[in-house]
C-alpha cells in the first residue's frame, strides 16, 4: 500500500505562524505535524509515501529528506502552481499507479486504525472510501447521502439549504482509499478538485463508493484555537498510539502538569509554567514570569515577571519584562 500526504496548502488560518514555517512544519507537541501523520502511516505498514508542496518546501524538504531517518520512503511532489486535491493526486501518479492508495491531508491529528480502513474499502469492493464522522455542529459537516450498506448516493452542494430529509450530514475526516482508475478522470496540469470534479462523474457512472465512520480522535489544525485544543487533548492522553515525545521537565521552576518542556531551556526558579503549557527547544523564562495554555516554539525568550495566556509564539519571539499576553499569536 502506497501513500499521498496532501500538503500544499499555505495554511492561511494559522497566519503569521505560517509566514515563514509551512503548515506541515507546524509543530504538533514540539515534532512537526507532517512527521505525526508519517508516524500514523508507518505504524500501519504504509512506507511508501509522496507528498505533495509549494509553500516554502526547501524547509520541509530539508527536514526530512528522503524518509530514511522517519523509516520510511518519501518522494516529493512539488507544485509550482497549487493544483487541487484532485490536480495534485495527478501530478503524483508515477508514485502511487498500479494498486490501491490512501491519501490524507497534512493538517489532522487522529487517532485511528488505518489497517481497519483498508480491509473495508477491500472488502466492500470501493472505487473510493470517504472516513467520515459526525460533526460537532451542522456548518461543519459535508452534506452526503448514504444508505443503509453506507454507500455514497448522492454528494450534495455544500451551500444546500433545502437538503432531503434522508440525507446524512458527515464530517470528511481528510482520509480516503482511492484505486488507480481515478487518474483517468483527472487532466494533467489542471487545477481540478475532488468532490467538485471527480467524485460526481464517479457517482453518475455508479461506481462503488462508500464510507466508513471514525468514533476515535481527531482534530483538524486550522484555526489557532483547534492548534491549542490539541495540544490541550494530547497532553491530556486522549489519543492514543501517537508519536512518542521527549519531555525535558526542569527541576527547577514551578511546574503545574501537564506540560512539556524542550531541550536546553533555562527556566528561572520563580517560573511558574502550566497548566498545558508547551516550550520548544532553547527557550528562557525569566524570574516570575508565567506561561499557562500556551504554546512557545523554539528560542522564545520571557521577560521577567511576563504573562502568556491562550497564546501562541512563534520561533525567536521575545516577551519583554512585566508584559502580558492574552490570545495573542506571534510571530516573527
Amino acid at each position: 500500500m502506497k501513500a499521498m500526504i496532501l500538503a500544499a496548502g499555505f495554511g492561511t488560518r494559522l497566519r503569521p505562524l505560517t509566514n515563514k514555517v509551512p503548515k506541515p512544519m507546524v509543530p504538533i507537541l514540539n515534532r512537526p505535524i507532517l512527521e505525526h501523520t508519517i508516524h500514523l502511516l508507518r505504524t500501519h505498514g504504509i512506507c511508501d509515501i509522496v507528498v505533495n508542496l509549494h509553500h516554502l518546501p526547501q524547509m520541509i524538504t530539508d527536514f526530512f529528506g528522503d524518509g530514511k531517518e522517519f523509516g520510511v520512503n518519501l518522494h516529493w511532489s512539488h507544485e509550482p502552481e497549487i493544483l487541487g486535491t484532485a490536480g495534485g493526486i495527478k501530478q503524483a501518479q508515477q508514485w502511487l499507479d498500479g494498486e490501491s492508495f490512501l491519501v490524507i491531508n497534512s493538517d489532522v491529528v487522529v487517532g485511528i486504525d488505518l489497517s481497519k480502513v483498508l480491509a473495508f474499502h477491500k472488502a466492500k469492493g470501493s472505487a473510493l472510501t470517504l472516513v467520515v464522522r459526525e460533526g460537532d455542529s451542522p456548518e461543519q459537516c459535508d452534506p452526503i447521502e448514504v444508505d443503509e450498506d453506507d454507500r455514497i448516493v448522492h454528494i450534495v452542494g455544500a451551500s444546500s439549504m433545502n437538503m432531503p430529509d434522508d440525507t446524512t450530514r458527515v464530517l470528511f475526516t481528510g482520509i480516503q482509499v482511492m484505486e488507480p482508475e481515478i487518474f483517468d478522470r483527472i487532466p494533467e496540469n489542471k487545477f481540478y478538485g475532488t468532490t467538485t470534479d471527480v467524485f460526481p462523474g464517479m457517482l453518475a457512472d455508479e461506481l462503488p463508493m462508500f464510507v466508513t465512520w471514525h468514533h476515535g480522535y481527531w482534530k483538524d489544525i486550522g484555526t489557532i484555537q483547534s492548534y491549542l485544543d490539541v495540544h490541550q487533548d494530547l497532553l491530556d492522553g486522549r489519543m492514543e498510539g501517537g508519536l512518542p515525545i521527549e519531555n525535558n521537565n526542569p527541576a527547577n521552576g514551578h511546574l503545574t502538569q501537564p506540560v512539556l518542556i524542550g531541550k536546553n531551556c533555562r527556566i528561572a526558579d520563580t517560573a511558574k509554567i502550566g497548566p498545558y503549557a508547551v516550550l520548544g527547544d532553547n527557550c528562557t523564562v525569566g524570574d516570575h514570569a508565567v506561561i499557562e495554555h500556551s504554546i512557545c516554539w523554539n528560542d522564545v525568550t520571557l521577560g521577567k515577571g511576563s504573562h502568556l495566556r491562550q497564546s501562541v509564539l512563534g520561533n525567536g519571539v521575545t516577551v519583554k519584562d512585566k508584559e502580558t499576553l492574552d490570545k495573542k499569536t506571534l510571530s516573527q
